[in-house]
């Protein structure tokens, strides 16, 4: 061969080019129809339904609408009365959680069958495991039309036309005395069919309250609120589902509350016609909340200033909390209040003695306020009458004594009292003496006796308080001066 001449290859046979291609043209056909790649075990999980009688292999599941796996198989529960439905899902499915759900959908018109629309469950629950399963609790089958007709068999059929017959002649009825008198004065002598016409023409304002009511769940925020609203209540039933036992034992006693307020009926029926003049008060009420909700509103944006220093004026007491704290510590006024214990109990003790005390200070402050004091300002109308009060006259006499006792070289006083003898007999009295009268010799003949001694002692009554007693009358006929008739008189 010469050189620079070009090579020739040996061309294919015919035969080896079309096995190529027919084995090409069967791996895209096997890959085009099962959407699966050979050798490969993908990611499955098993969910038990109640009823799969709607949904067959390769059934495509979805999530959000978007397809991530197809119905691997479907079987027998082992409860006879479940199926159970193997998924085989994309990677695009994980992670799926334990509270995950499934509900089988039906597809639209033009897509015909059913699918399976699967939730991935809450990021916080644990995730599923290959080959986990969806428990009944978490999944959901739809009602078809068989099933509707079926449970309509001839007994509920029945039932149900009692209902409409009932219904039928409570909407028609013409009312008796007995039921208006429980009945509202705009309903009475109408018929059901005529009430609820009459209620029409409330629907309008009705349904713009309802209007406004729903207007007011969608939150200050419609797109943020509400998607909040939904995520907080997938929550809520992801709990219940975790919680099942839990919400079994919810349902029993709700019935039993229930059957409680059915065996109250006759009370509730009374409640209930009591409902209309309450929300009457309640509309009111509501008024007045509106009212007062401005200057509510005009008092919080006056407080913002005030919550805005708060956190200042917290910050600067933490110095005085603490020197509070060292204040009443043990060795400041703890230690103080741990010395006065003791006093304090004494304390006590001596209030409750200060109450049977109390009355009688009482009794003494109005003997001396109605009785002592005002006879001390009484003046004495006699020959040696000066016109000042009583009360002055003791006490001048005690100081004209002291003056003239007195001297000035402290060897005592100038005025001596001492015994001494006279001509004229005095009776000194019987009171202390054991041997009798005592009698005694005066200098002077006495002027007399004032006030005039009536022959005995007035009574002494312990039992009659001071305060009642009338004031002395200084200057009355008990009060003139009586000379002695016999040697004896009193002075």
């Amino acid at each position: 061969m010469a050189r620079g001449a070009v090579k020739r290859h040996t061309p294919r046979s015919p035969v080896a080019i079309g096995l190529i291609a027919l084995v090409i043209i069967l791996v895209g056909t096997y890959l085009g129809f099962t959407k699966d790649i050979p050798f490969t075990t993908p990611y499955q999980v098993k969910a038990t339904f109640e009823s799969a009688n709607s949904i067959r292999a390769g059934s495509p599941v979805r999530i959000a609408g978007v397809n991530v796996g197809k119905v691997a198989k479907v079987e027998a529960g082992e409860e006879s009365d479940t199926s159970v439905v193997t998924l085989s899902l994309n990677k695009q499915a994980l992670p799926l959680h334990e509270d995950a759900t499934a509900k089988i959908r039906p597809r639209i018109f033009l897509e015909g069958n059913f699918f399976v629309d699967l939730r991935p469950g809450s990021a916080d629950a644990p995730e599923l495991d290959d080959g986990g399963v969806i428990k009944v609790t978490q999944t959901a089958s739809p009602v078809q039309l068989d099933e509707v007709l079926t449970s309509l068999q001839s007994d509920t059929r029945q039932d149900l036309k009692d209902v409409l017959d009932g219904l039928a002649v409570a909407l028609n009825k013409k009312p008796t005395a007995a039921d208006d008198k429980d009945a509202a004065p705009s309903a009475r002598g109408e018929t059901g069919a005529e009430s609820f016409n009459d209620a029409y023409v409330d629907i309008p304002d009705a349904e713009r309250s309802t209007a406004q009511v729903l207007e007011a769940f969608l939150g200050q925020e419609p797109g943020e609120d509400l998607s909040r609203l939904i995520d907080g209540t997938a929550r809520t039933a992801g709990a219940l589902i975790r919680h099942e036992e839990q919400l079994k034992d919810l349902i029993t006693n709700f019935n039993r509350t229930t059957a409680a307020f059915a065996s109250e009926s006759d009370n509730l029926s009374a409640s209930i016609r009591e409902l209309a003049p309450t929300l009457e008060n309640a509309n009111g009420a509501f008024a007045s909340l509106n009212e007062a909700f401005p200057p509510t509103r005009a008092f919080a944006r006056e407080i913002l200033p005030g919550v805005r220093e708060t956190p200042a004026t917290i910050e600067a007491s933490f110095p005085w909390i603490e020197q509070t704290r060292k204040f009443v510590s043990a060795d400041e006024l703890g230690g103080v209040v741990k010395e006065l214990s003791p006093a304090t109990r004494d304390l006590a003790r001596l209030t409750d003695a200060a109450i049977d005390l109390l009355p009688e200070t009482t009794l003494t402050s109005r003997c001396a306020r109605q009785v002592l004091l005002p006879a001390g300002d009484l003046v004495i109308r006699d020959e040696f009458e000066t016109g000042a009060e009583n009360y002055k006259e003791f006490f001048w006499a005690l100081v004209a004594l002291a003056g003239e006792g007195q001297n000035f070289d402290g060897n005592g006083m100038y005025v001596r009292f001492q015994t001494g003898g006279g001509s004229q007999a005095i009776s000194m009295g019987t009171e202390g003496v054991g041997s009798g009268e005592v009698f005694g010799n005066n200098v002077a003949v006495p002027l007399g006796n004032r006030p005039f001694y009536p022959g005995k002692r007035p009574p002494y009554r312990p039992d009659v308080p001071c305060h009642t007693n009338k004031l002395p009358n200084v200057n009355g006929p008990a009060a003139a001066k009586t000379a002695p008739t016999r040697p004896s008189s009193t002075p």
